[in-house]
């Protein structure tokens, strides 16, 4: 089985990679029937020499290979026919702008494999890169508030070597007397709860949060329970609520009403209530003045984020009165920093984190038969230009015009 490191071509370009020569070698040492070749990138966070020196083969075409390993999506016109495939390709949730590419992934009879649909048989994502947007979206908030307040300035992360690099930035710092809530329980939640405890920010209770005032920076974590209530004044229940939420509605305003920041790391389910709606910030209660909104969902659950923004200008300002775009440091404005490509930011921490995910939970289903279900749950399509029975929903979707 031979499997290629291809080449990165969407812009803007991202160095990130799915396994790092070292990863390779420990690749090949588990697995002695694995070949890996690379294909030549000029923008890879490790450079072709660095493949070289580790023992394997960089070349310009590697249509030799079996499995296509990537992270962002391939343009139609590299795709390689009878090919598997691994990157995001963003299609699962209809994704118009991503509806060509799988039209083509079909007409070529590719097996797509999607990293977001590589999941246990709980359902439970194995890979990902969540924790290091985690880390870089609340290095990021944290940088908006210095800027913003004229109180420190902290480098971009992509001009820094590391995630050491990041922290001994932050080691430099003092964040001053604020209140900062934290929503989610995943990867990000956790990226994101690295840097507060690294800064040693006080993590309180939100009981404690909702009804004290502190001489000190602290922050909350909450999760969909506290930030939702049913509506009928019920307890809550999780599993309720993540089967259908229609019964529920937000309950974060609570902490809106005493927070000067927000840092989103939820995952938000469709149908889910939206934490704050426009209206909710024009209320004179609503306190909050930043929001770092790691989740990224825009016109969505978190009101402020009305677009994405880019690594290259990660900040704007969100008008609550005008519900519109203004400067980030604009009198009365929420800041906003909605990057929505963050982990490209730390692109050889992640790509060796993301690798030893790959190692661990992909790589061996090559190599038992699938036991597992590994690649059976997470493929797209099928070698024979056809969705994968799991994905037949999305027929309707390829189907359409344009």
């Amino acid at each position: 089985m031979t499997f290629a490191i291809i080449k990165e071509r969407k812009n803007p370009p991202d160095r990130r990679v799915v396994f790092s020569p070292i990863k390779c070698q420990e690749v090949i040492k588990k697995f002695p029937n694995a070949r890996i070749i690379v294909e030549a990138s000029d923008i890879r966070i490790f450079p072709d020499e660095a493949y070289r020196q580790a023992g394997f083969e960089v070349m310009n075409d590697v249509s030799k290979a079996d499995v296509m390993l990537g992270v962002k999506e391939v343009p139609v016109s590299a795709l390689l026919p009878n090919k598997k495939y691994f990157f995001f390709s963003h299609t699962i949730k209809k994704q118009p702008y991503n509806r060509n590419l799988l039209k083509a992934i079909l007409a070529n009879s590719i097996e797509l494999f999607d990293h977001e649909t590589i999941v246990s048989q709980h359902n439970h994502r194995l890979i990902g890169f969540g924790y290091y947007a985690g880390l870089v979206g609340a290095y990021n908030g944290f940088r908006a508030l210095g800027l913003r307040d004229n109180l420190f300035e902290l480098p971009k992360v992509e001009t820094l070597a590391d995630l050491e690099a990041v922290k001994a930035e932050l080691d430099k710092i003092t964040i001053p007397k604020i209140k900062i809530i934290l929503s989610g329980t995943g990867k990000v939640t956790r990226g994101a709860k690295e840097i507060l405890d690294h800064l040693k920010i006080r993590e309180v209770t939100d009981v404690a949060y909702l009804e004290t005032e502190y001489n000190e920076p602290v922050y909350c974590l909450i999760d969909v329970s506290e930030y939702n209530k049913r509506k009928d004044g019920s307890p809550f229940n999780k599993e309720e609520f993540y089967n259908d939420p229609l019964d529920y509605e937000s309950d974060f305003m609570k902490y809106a009403k005493v927070s000067d920041v927000f840092i989103a790391g939820h995952f938000y389910g469709n149908g889910a209530p939206y934490l704050f709606t426009r209206e909710d910030a024009k209320s004179p209660d609503f306190k909050i003045n930043l929001v770092a909104d790691i989740s990224c969902d825009v016109d969505g659950p978190v009101a402020s984020t009305i677009r994405a923004s880019t690594i290259a200008a990660p900040f704007y300002g969100y008008d609550p009165k005008t519900e519109a775009e203004t400067n980030f440091d604009a009198p009365g404005a929420i800041t906003v920093m909605a990057v929505d490509n963050l982990p490209c930011e730390l692109p050889k921490d992640a790509s060796e984190g993301f690798g030893e995910m790959f190692l661990e939970n992909v790589i061996p289903a090559f190599f038992n038969e699938d036991k597992d279900g590994i690649l059976n749950r997470a493929k797209i399509t099928t070698e024979k230009g056809k969705l994968a029975a799991k994905f037949a929903y999305l027929q309707e979707y390829v189907e359409i015009a344009g």
